[in-house]
């Protein structure tokens, strides 16, 4: 018994509910009741509100949830700095302007930028202070996942990405309210569901990850594969939108880790930090252009064990089976990058200006290696079929060209 359990590391392990979340609520118009009942919950008086340039100017969503904040009298401040990546002159800011606000806690609204902005304000307003850390209530009104874990990414002054973690950083209550998400512009409401469509395919594989939320994963990308198109069709779908809310957290289901590593973080978004605030991409774009290449890569490089989850995710997304392990992982690599295309989000690194050359050295970076077996030496840039440009990283030969066939077998069956 002993030896099968060393063969197949998911049947041993652990899960801990993280100690600070107190409370998920969802629902379309849920902020009403639910920003209220959290505030009672953990006692806090008065709250600093973090929010973006655009949420805050464009919308009437951080507005509203001032107003709830004032009939309660329970509204400190508004700080709206915060810009994509997060750099770390915000956060500064954003810092100063909490303590001089006398908030007990910090609301947030917006995306992952704000939601880890927030988290970093109040990591180093702990390093800081010595004391405990102020409470978090994160109401997103993107699909990246960030209120879920323990992490705050950030830009550094070099302008490098850069993460500090705590199990205290893990939001104490958040809010999935559809209603607030209306005003997301398309682009990034799809892209960010595509960054939670990356969270879910990557912990399949990504080393510690609980047995049971790797079935959590399955569900997310069902609904991911369903409802985001349904969302791109009709922006103002609130079912859809709800569902993809939901399908997010379960992406990134919340549970208690010590420490952040870099081991944890698998290399579709260890590629996408690495690239994201240093050449200006976008989050979710990062994953548009990267996780399809990754997973066929997998085909090649993964464990047996890896492979098998991979492949099995092509049932949950109702696809059939190629008949062989491998093949369906590259099937999985295929629909993803047709849900990219379906999505209107294809891209290219050509595009962000992403030089040729730089490729090897922030797949280095990322893999912390160039000794990785995934690291490319003599491999082939995937190209993109449309531009003549390269859409991502790399993909070896074999996986290229098996990849390759099984696209021209798609064209055949279309035509």
């Amino acid at each position: 018994m002993s030896d099968t359990l060393e063969r197949s590391p998911d049947l041993a392990g652990t899960y801990t509910y993280p100690d600070t979340l107190r409370g998920v609520y969802y629902g379309p118009g849920c902020v009403k009741t639910a920003l209220p009942q959290l505030l009672d919950i953990l006692g806090a008086k008065k709250a600093f509100v973090v929010t973006g340039r655009s949420l805050f100017h464009n919308t009437d969503v951080v507005k509203s949830v001032e107003r709830i904040l004032n009939e309660r009298k329970a509204y400190a401040a508004t700080f709206y700095d915060v810009r994509e990546h997060s750099p770390i002159a915000g956060i500064k800011s954003g810092m100063q302007q909490l303590k001089e606000s006398g908030a007990d806690i910090i609301v947030t609204v917006g995306g992952g930028s704000p939601i880890c902005a927030s988290k970093a304000m109040l990591y180093y307003l702990q390093q800081e202070t010595g004391g405990s850390f102020l409470r978090h209530i994160a109401i997103p009104t993107t699909l990246s996942a960030a209120e879920y874990t323990n992490r705050a990414g950030h830009t550094n002054e070099e302008g490098y990405k850069t993460i500090v973690s705590s199990p205290e950083l893990l939001p104490a209550g958040i809010i999935l309210d559809a209603e607030l998400t209306l005003a997301t512009p398309e682009r990034l409401w799809l892209s960010t569901g595509f960054r939670a469509l990356d969270h879910a395919v990557e912990n399949l594989y990504r080393p510690l990850v609980p047995m049971p939320l790797k079935y959590l994963c399955y569900a997310a990308l069902a609904d991911l594969f369903t409802y985001l198109p349904r969302c791109k069709g009709d922006p103002h779908d609130l079912e859809a939108r709800q569902r993809v809310q939901v399908a997010s957290w379960m992406s990134q289901w919340p549970y208690k880790q010590e420490k952040h590593t870099h081991s944890t973080a698998a290399l579709s978004h260890s590629l996408g930090q690495k690239m994201g605030a240093r050449y200006g991409i976008p989050h979710g774009i990062t994953s548009c252009l990267t996780l399809a290449p990754v997973v066929a890569l997998k085909a090649e490089v993964a464990s047996q064990e890896d492979k098998r989850w991979l492949a099995n995710a092509l049932y949950h997304i109702r696809k059939p089976s190629t008949g062989t392990v491998e093949g369906d992982v590259l099937a999985l690599s295929l629909n993803i990058q047709r849900l990219v295309d379906d999505l209107g989000l294809h891209s290219t690194l050509s595009e962000y200006n992403v030089p040729r050359e730089d490729i090897p050295r922030i797949a280095e970076l990322a893999l912390s290696t160039k000794d990785d077996p995934m690291c490319p030496k003599n491999g082939t840039m995937w190209p993109d079929r449309r531009s003549g440009t390269f859409s991502s990283q790399w993909i070896s030969p074999p996986a290229a060209a098996s990849f390759e066939s099984q696209l021209q077998a798609e064209v055949q069956l279309q035509s």
